[in-house]
């Protein structure tokens, strides 16, 4: 049975394993400990890019400055960038904005993938990041941690061509997985375990809640998987020189150019 059959036919005992581990061993973070729709949106559009050590911060000054959408759409697109500062990425901030006026103008905010995949700035992880916790769609979640965790719960030998193409191929099996009582929180304990134990060098195996089921781990080299191909990198080399006499310059050559 290939090793994505069989973890689909222990699904039940996965989903539980999961959740239990995530109820017991999540991080205490403000947009769950207090959640809301508008912390929900906030966090996912911080986390794009951004790590949640790097964005935590950010985000408590920003609720307590912009604290719902009403005053965010409200608020000057200097303002807005002012609080991101040292974030990057800025054009997360002016889309951020531009979602908070667009759900000001629609309230009641909408609640499946599809119609927030059409609002300002909104992709389909987002959108299933938004609607699977905060309004409980059964939609699944595929970052880059959750590509690496199912990679390696399979031994996915595909190849890959970036993390994107990945996501895509493993979009199937993280849909079949999710447990639809619990969406929003499979999704964030598959994250969790991503960034917390299924690390890209030195996983830490032997506490992770998914390791009977992991074709990885059985093979003796998980940090193999995922299979992506390497970034292509172009070296672009110019050399270049010149002479000067009393400040004049008397010649100015780049390697390969011909002497004129």
């Amino acid at each position: 049975m290939p090793p994505s059959a069989r973890l689909a036919a222990h699904r039940s005992a996965f989903r539980s394993a999961l959740l239990g581990w995530y109820d017991e061993r999540k991080r205490d973070l403000p947009w769950r400990t207090h959640p809301s729709l508008y912390k929900t949106v906030v966090s996912e559009f911080m986390l794009q890019q951004t790590q949640v050590k790097t964005a935590l911060p950010y985000f408590d000054r920003w609720i307590r400055e912009l604290p719902d959408f009403t005053t965010l759409a409200a608020a000057s697109e200097d303002r807005v960038l002012k609080l991101w500062e040292g974030l990057g990425y800025y054009r997360r901030a002016r889309n951020l904005r531009r979602l908070a006026q667009a759900l000001v103008a629609i309230h009641p905010a909408p609640s499946t993938a599809e119609a927030w995949g059409d609002l300002p700035g909104v992709g389909p992880y987002t959108a299933a990041a938004i609607t699977s916790i905060a309004f409980g769609a059964a939609e699944a979640c595929v970052d880059g941690n959750v590509v690496r965790t199912l990679a390696r719960l399979t031994a996915d030998a595909r190849p890959h061509r970036n993390g994107t193409s990945a996501a895509r191929s493993l979009a199937p099996l993280a849909r079949d997985l999710l447990d639809p009582h619990r969406p929003g929180d499979h999704n964030q304990a598959m994250m969790e375990l991503g960034a917390t134990v299924c690390l890209r060098h030195n996983p830490q195996c032997l506490q992770c809640p998914a390791a009977p089921w992991c074709s990885a781990r059985a093979s003796g080299d998980p940090e193999r998987f995922p299979l992506l191909a390497p970034k292509a990198v172009e070296r672009i080399e110019v050399v270049r020189a010149w002479c000067e006499h009393d400040r004049h310059l008397l010649l100015h050559r780049a390697k390969g150019e011909s002497r004129r």
